[in-house]
């Protein structure tokens, strides 16, 4: 069962240890999952975003699984490929912080959008450390790749 506070608790973890080098953060909550980006005060295409994903979409999952990780959103593939091309170029220099669980590829979802981020596959989502470790996981993804999104393709 989904606490209702989850993902207020993971933003406050986020905010509370997001490196200050990488610009103002910004956070969108909701019920199922928490947008992170820096910058612009408007949701950007591209963003961290940890969130709950039904068995039909994850379909590893039995229940549901927690997605945590960077999506590209932009409406053309070709602007999702870019973005998640800056990051795979670098792989090397931010695998190790990731680890192999990080997957770099299509979205988990609409065909055009891109990804780094990783599953967890039917956790306990009413585990009281559930939101602190989603939130530092979520951080992990911001401190590993941002350097690597902003930089020119």
């Amino acid at each position: 069962m989904l606490d209702e506070g989850l993902f207020e608790q993971v933003g406050e973890v986020v905010r509370g240890s997001a490196p200050r080098d990488l610009g103002e953060l910004r956070l969108m909550v909701r019920r199922t999952g928490v947008k992170a980006w820096f910058g612009d005060a408007a949701p950007q295409r591209e963003h961290y975003e940890a969130q709950v994903i039904a068995a039909d979409i994850a379909v590893q999952a039995r229940e549901h699984a927690v997605e945590i990780g960077f999506h590209a959103e932009h409406p053309k593939a070709a602007d999702n490929d870019a973005a998640l091309g800056r990051l795979t170029a670098a792989e090397a220099r931010w695998r190790p912080a990731l680890g192999e669980d990080a997957t770099a590829g299509p979205f988990i979802g609409p065909a055009a959008w891109r990804r780094v981020s990783e599953l967890w596959l039917d956790p306990e989502l009413s585990d009281r450390d559930l939101a602190f470790e989603i939130g530092v996981r979520l951080v992990d993804y911001m401190a590993a790749l941002e350097p690597f999104r902003r930089s020119p393709a």
